[in-house]
């Protein structure tokens, strides 16, 4: 059995909007809300270079990445053709106005996944090594 943890009020969420959650390991977990109110969670990462998709923009069930414009499904995660990839998504909960996320899951799910570092090559420690 699933033990939720209650994040905020669906109305804390902008419509056609995301808010974090932050976590104590891992990446963000970002929680979307519809026009209609449909509520989703997904990592807050793109799986194509790590965009975050909390700062894109929401339009019916989907999010478009703020970095190349991949749009991703929210109820699935997985980017929509042509485009090919998914991001981890994350049980949700609505009861009576508020939002919950599956404790077990905020708390172990995707923790090892990190976003991509931007901007140049580390220079390399030895010579000849590239």
């Amino acid at each position: 059995m699933s033990e939720w943890k209650k994040i905020c009020l669906v109305t804390d969420i902008p419509a056609l909007g995301a808010r974090c959650v932050a976590r104590a390991q891992g990446l963000d977990v970002a929680i979307f809300r519809t026009s209609d109110d449909g509520v989703f969670a997904l990592l807050d990462r793109c799986p194509h270079k790590g965009g975050p998709l909390s700062q894109g923009i929401v339009f019916g069930h989907s999010v478009a990445c703020p970095l190349h414009n991949w749009t991703i499904d929210l109820p699935g995660g997985c980017a929509k053709a042509p485009d090919e990839g998914c991001t981890p998504k994350f049980n949700v909960k609505v009861e009576a106005g508020s939002v919950f996320l599956d404790a077990t899951e905020l708390a172990t799910h995707a923790t090892e996944l990190t976003r991509p570092t931007a901007g140049p090559r580390p220079v390399p420690s030895t010579p000849g090594e590239r």
